[in-house]
């Protein structure tokens, strides 16, 4: 019998990669521009020169096949998303020194014609910084790849690849098209789910309007647990996440209190937050086969736990062992 070889040790930092999927998907190139485009893309096309834009190319994109419009757009009629993230002025002035350095502005933006009355806009749900940089360089025009769909628009955090969200970011972009989207229609949170991610970036981001510096990141691994989508439309639900985020919030201020009693101790640590909240954390170490803990019965151990927390047990050895995430904020 032939001796088996061993296996030959795998290098560290070395990153497996995903296999290709076995059967292939999509468009050929040919396909492309095989087809006529539908009357609502017609119409599309139509409207974006009556704007003054120029419609470049009109094709389906290789992986599902819809339809898209390659465009110069004017850029004054160009603005982000209203529920979009704040800019990062850092970023922001690296892509001017870039763009004004190369001469060229290579990278389209994704846009959707805005579905209002009156002066024609176009909303960008991924090209907030690179609009704003083109701007400020003086552009009259910028190239996007226009989504007949205005829905696009409200799927802003799986389209956004142009700088990388941030706990707070991702969740105050959440709350703000989550306010929008009740203002248009009566859908449910599970209709959004693609575009709202997670049900703790709703909770979180109404936790954000009201303290900016909130230390989400301490909350985060437990809203993740016990948050769930609500029922019922959009509007109703948002009182219910109201009242969610005061939860939050109210035992926040206790854990704040704890943060303070252990500092006064001379406990420091950029984790201190994280560990107070892990510390009465009831699920932390819950069995997997144990009943699930609603989001209601979860926040109220963990707000009794808190009130009976005494600072003064705490050793700096506990500390040392935590870890975590450092705390945001105040």
């Amino acid at each position: 019998m032939a001796e088996r070889r061993p296996r030959k040790a795998k290098e560290p930092g070395t990153v497996r990669r995903r296999k290709p999927a076995g059967v292939s998907t999509g468009l050929a190139a040919v396909e492309l521009l095989a087809a006529a485009p539908p009357g609502e893309v017609a119409e599309l096309h139509r409207a974006i020169e009556d704007d003054g834009g120029k419609v470049l190319a009109v094709y389906r994109e290789p992986f599902g096949g819809r339809w898209l419009l390659m465009a110069a757009l004017p850029i004054e009629k160009v603005e982000p998303t209203p529920y979009q993230r704040n800019l990062s002025e850092t970023h922001v002035r690296r892509l001017e020194a870039v763009i004004g350095k190369l001469g060229r502005f290579l990278d389209p933006i994704i846009a959707v014609r805005a579905p209002q009355a009156g002066t024609a806009r176009y909303w960008t749900p991924n090209g907030h910084h690179r609009l704003s940089a083109m701007k400020t360089l003086g552009a009259k025009s910028i190239t996007a790849i226009v989504v007949p769909e205005a829905a696009a628009a409200y799927q802003i955090l799986a389209l956004n690849t142009e700088k990388a969200h941030n706990l707070r970011e991702k969740a105050l972009e959440v709350i703000r098209m989550y306010k929008e989207l009740a203002r248009l229609d009566s859908a449910t949170e599970e209709t959004y789910a693609l575009e709202f991610e997670e049900p703790a970036f709703i909770t979180l981001g109404l936790c954000y309007e009201e303290r900016p510096r909130f230390s989400g990141g301490a909350y985060h691994p437990v809203l993740k647990r016990v948050d769930q989508f609500m029922k019922g439309s959009l509007r109703t639900a948002l009182e219910a996440r109201q009242a969610r985020a005061k939860t939050v919030l109210a035992l926040d201020d206790l854990v704040a209190q704890k943060v303070e009693a252990l500092k006064a101790r001379g406990l420091t640590s950029p984790y201190l937050k994280s560990f107070v909240v892990a510390r009465v954390n009831p699920i932390r170490f819950r069995p997997k086969e144990a009943e699930p803990l609603s989001f209601d019965e979860t926040f109220d151990r963990m707000t009794k736990a808190a009130g009976k927390l005494n600072p003064d047990t705490i050793r700096i050895d506990d500390l040392a062992r935590s870890g975590g995430a450092p705390d945001e904020g105040g």
